[in-house]
């Protein structure tokens, strides 16, 4: 680790590291810089090799592996004689504020706050949500779909003093791993931290437990509750999307939390920009900190996944099983590990070994489903034959009802029958943005409850484009 006792810093050294750290700040901009390079603190200059230091592990390798090598050229470049540079992770040492006498009262245990006091025991696990021990980080696999949300979760976890995002906002499709690194966090900082108040729930049950609260009289012990957490995880956050009082209290919660400087941490199906019925400045402040986007697994994390789960269960299972799996389930990692899950048990079951024919035979149904993957191009043929417009009406800018119309009627479809988010609809229809999409959903809907055959066309795509 770097030493921490007093070093003589030539007084040159020092605005050479002020011009590096202006060059840096310009070159990755204010949002990076901040969460990345801002902590990093000139130690020691020793004839040619530069010594600095970061707070924790983390983001130290972070460093190293993204920045290192770009710092040493620009400092080489403000100073030719320095020629190498060393990150460590720097020494702490306990505030004597923070010293307590033998009969202080211990510090309080990290948890993760479920329930209200005074509940009955069914009160609270109606409405409480437990860190799950499976969801760690140690047992989270990185691929290039999530590697900036697990480096983001990595980094908010780690953080003890500054708060590097806030909030840090989650978001991707069904069984991608939010909630996993959501708990993988919490777990992290009830570990480093065992002094801070930590708090995670879906926001479902934050609907629930508001609700109650104004039932019967509460609402005071419920905003200090929330507000005085070191740091509230939501799960799900589009679950409050048009509940207009929901949101006006966990708008103000939020608010709270931020003016004291405490740790927001949220999960939702889309980005903040894409969250219909969430009132715009509720969307901005989910926006305000860093949004990371998990994507859909390819083929080496899927592998990766189902591999890192044999290993933890200890089964020894033939390598082209999982590679089939790989290549075949292709939707999320949860229906992926219930696919592996349903041959090891009727393996058990049975008492007979897994083959590659037990799997195909076992995971019939499955395999039949992810083979039939719906696509954008497909539901635009579909619709523009039925609606007898050309494939290229499609992608064009041309308006006419004639033609607008089926490409609404498309862009309703690609979002009913498809994973695609908005922004990735919008690109296959000629680059439109994703509020075209969001648009296009939200007036087909509404036709349907007015306009019976429209809604009949739409029925009838569905089906054809289902079988």
């Amino acid at each position: 680790m770097a030493s921490r006792d007093p070093l003589p810093i030539d007084q040159n050294h020092v605005d050479c590291w002020t011009r590096v750290r202006d060059r840096l700040l310009k070159e990755y901009g204010e949002a990076t810089f901040n969460s990345w390079l801002k902590n990093i603190e000139l130690d020691a200059v020793k004839g040619s090799h530069v010594l600095m230091s970061l707070p924790t592990k983390f983001l130290r390798d972070w460093v190293i592996n993204n920045y290192a090598n770009r710092i040493r050229q620009i400092w080489c470049q403000e100073d030719p004689s320095l020629q190498s540079i060393d990150i460590q992770v720097r020494e702490t040492t306990t505030p004597v504020q923070e010293i307590q006498s033998p009969e202080a009262t211990p510090p309080e245990s990290a948890t993760v706050i479920p329930v209200e006091a005074g509940m009955d025991k069914d009160a609270q696990d109606s409405i409480a949500s437990q860190l799950d021990p499976r969801f760690t980080f140690e047992n989270f696999v990185v691929g290039k779909s999530n590697e900036l949300a697990y480096a983001a979760a990595r980094r908010v976890a780690e953080a003890k003093d500054t708060i590097p995002f806030n909030p840090l906002y989650l978001y991707g499709g069904v069984g991608l791993g939010k909630t996993h690194l959501m708990h993988a966090i919490g777990h992290a900082i009830t570990e480093n931290c065992p002094h801070k108040k930590v708090r995670y729930l879906s926001a479902e049950k934050f609907m629930y437990r508001f609700i109650r609260a104004l039932r019967y009289k509460d609402t005071m012990n419920f905003k200090e509750q929330f507000r005085s957490v070191d740091v509230l995880m939501i799960d799900d956050v589009q679950f409050i999307a048009g509940k207009d009082t929901t949101q006006e209290e966990f708008f103000h919660t939020f608010n709270a939390l931020v003016d004291q400087n405490h740790q927001i941490i949220i999960s939702g199906d889309r980005s903040p920009t894409d969250l219909e019925g969430m009132e715009e400045r509720m969307r901005s402040r989910l926006g305000w900190g860093l949004v990371a986007d998990i994507h859909p697994t390819d083929y080496e994390l899927r592998l990766g996944i189902l591999q890192s789960k044999v290993e933890q269960a200890q089964i020894d299972i033939d390598g082209r099983i999982l590679e089939f799996l790989a290549h075949r389930i292709t939707s999320n990692v949860r229906e992926l590990e219930g696919a592996l899950n349903r041959v090891l048990a009727y393996s058990d079951l049975v008492g007979r070994a897994v083959t590659l024919e037990s799997t195909q035979e076992v995971l019939r149904d499955l395999l039949r489903a992810n083979d039939r993957r719906i696509t954008i191009e497909e539901i635009q043929k579909r619709v523009a034959e039925h609606f007898n417009i050309r494939m290229s009406d499609m992608h064009s800018s041309r308006r006419a009802r004639a033609v607008a119309r089926p490409r609404q009627v498309a862009m309703y479809l690609a979002k009913q029958l498809t994973s695609r988010s908005l922004p990735e609809i919008g690109r296959k229809f000629g680059g439109r943005d994703h509020t075209t999409v969001m648009h296009a959903v939200k007036k087909i809907d509404e036709l349907r409850e007015g306009d019976l055959s429209l809604s009949e066309d739409i029925d009838l795509l569905k089906r054809m484009l289902e079988n």
